[in-house]
């Protein structure tokens, strides 16, 4: 996607001028064009709204208007970098800092394609922009975004816990960052158990993905990413069309790969921490059963009653770990719920807090940064719903109504009193929207990010 943006004068041969406006400044722009401007929008039936390429007086494209309803909206420029012709392009009359990364942003963001298992396709329009400044920022922006859907597209055959490892380990390796694993049965040595439950039955050994950035002295910040690489549903298998997209229960892992790699290329003063339990759900003859207790990192039992509601089960023993180090503020990520999808669809993420300021923040800079996320409660009364006859708790409620709800208290249970977000994840898109192909998505990654800037950005 970065090739598609490059700075002003970087061009070899010349740039063809491109305009965007807003609807509010369309019909002072019109009045103001040569009459055989104004004669060849009439005469295209042009309303003021999307692309028109305009000729120059040899018929050969002098210049590209493009009209949206707002700047302030960050996809609003997604679908340029593949309608325009290909070329370059070099924006015209726009000097607001934020109004030019929303552009770049989304002009990146919509040339993504998804191309490791196919010839690339036809050439995209290129993106000149003379404030380096702002191009810079728009670039992280659309990398983090890349990584995200990369790994969620990835096809589980390709994108086992090794692999995601390899991801991992490769960034921390970019940013000098430490890097460790703890893998197979050296989980149970090292009291990761429940990590260890639910990747045992696979070839595929699971482990846990553990780096760490930045100076020890500033506020500590942990992520902490579902890295379920495939889900079979286990012994509770799912049925086919629901195991189709599976590859996508690593979902939250990806998003926590994306906001660490900006909080790293931002440099933001923080001790990163970045915890991510890679599995896969498999079924073979020492996979766990419905109605086993099996331990946690935390020392509480867990009554097994779906195999299905795996997630939870490697994030409380990484979420134990993760507030073991006493951080400000830890977030999760995590594909968990279905319930989360029925209650808000699938193109807006919820997420749970137990920090109220923070739910209503972070709220704010999603919609000022076009990547809206919405607050769920942690509704204490409904943690009868996790009771065990014989263990501590159970792993899924006894009701199918509040699921995304439950879910997030099972992980309270393991965060104790420690600041938390846990975001319910779909990370995939089912339509494409401009900017936003079908397929891995991230969802609530800039939002957080926006967050985590505005909070520790001066510190």
């Amino acid at each position: 996607m970065s090739a598609v943006l490059a700075p002003a004068g970087s061009s070899g041969s010349a740039a063809t001028p491109l305009i965007i406006l807003e609807s509010a400044a369309y019909n002072h722009w019109l009045e103001e064009q040569p009459q055989a401007t104004q004669n060849w929008i009439a005469a295209n039936g042009y309303q003021g709204k999307g692309l028109q390429l305009l000729p120059g007086d040899q018929g050969a494209l002098a210049q590209a208007l493009f009209v949206c309803d707002s700047l302030d909206d960050m996809f609003a420029c997604g679908e340029l970098a593949n309608s325009l012709p290909a070329g370059d392009y070099l924006l015209q009359d726009i000097s607001d800092h934020d109004q030019l990364i929303s552009i770049a942003f989304a002009w990146g963001a919509g040339a993504y394609r998804f191309e490791r298992y196919v010839q690339p396709g036809k050439p995209q329009a290129r993106l000149l922009l003379a404030d380096e400044g702002a191009l810079n920022e728009a670039l992280k922006l659309v990398e983090a975004t890349k990584r995200v859907r990369d790994l969620i597209n990835t096809p589980a055959a390709d994108m086992m816990p090794e692999n995601l490892a390899a991801a991992v380990e490769a960034m921390a390796q970019e940013f000098n960052a430490e890097f460790r694993q703890t893998v197979g049965d050296d989980l149970l040595d090292e009291n990761y158990p429940m990590v260890h439950a639910v990747g045992r039955a696979s070839v595929h050994a699971p482990r846990l993905l553990d780096l760490r950035w930045g100076d020890e002295s500033h506020p500590k910040v942990t992520l902490v990413g579902k890295g379920v690489c495939f889900d079979s549903g286990g012994m509770d298998i799912k049925p086919s069309s629901a195991m189709r997209w599976m590859k996508k229960d690593m979902g939250g892992s990806a998003h926590t790969i994306g906001l660490a790699y900006l909080i790293m290329a931002q440099k933001l003063p923080v001790r990163l921490r970045l915890l991510i339990p890679a599995v896969e759900n498999a079924v073979s003859g020492n996979a766990f059963r419905p109605g086993d207790v099996l331990n946690t990192r935390k020392g509480s039992t867990v009554e097994i009653d779906n195999t299905d509601a795996e997630g939870r089960l490697v994030l409380c023993d990484a979420l134990t770990e993760a507030i073991s180090e006493k951080p400000e503020l830890v977030v999760d990520y995590a594909t968990l719920t279905g319930a989360a999808r029925v209650a808000l669809g699938t193109e807006l993420p919820g997420f749970f807090t137990n920090q109220l300021q923070l739910a209503s923040d972070l709220m704010q800079v999603g919609q000022k940064v076009t990547d809206p996320v919405w607050s769920l409660p942690l509704h204490q009364p409904y943690k009868d719903f996790l009771k065990s006859d014989i263990a501590d708790l159970v792993n899924c409620a006894s009701t199918p109504f509040g699921g995304a709800i439950s879910a997030a208290l099972y992980l309270e249970h393991f965060v104790e009193e420690t600041p938390w977000v846990h975001f319910d994840v779909m990370a995939w898109n089912n339509r494409k929207l401009s900017g936003r192909p079908v397929g891995g998505e991230a969802m609530g990654m800039r939002a957080m990010f926006g967050y985590l800037c505005s909070r520790f950005g001066d510190v």
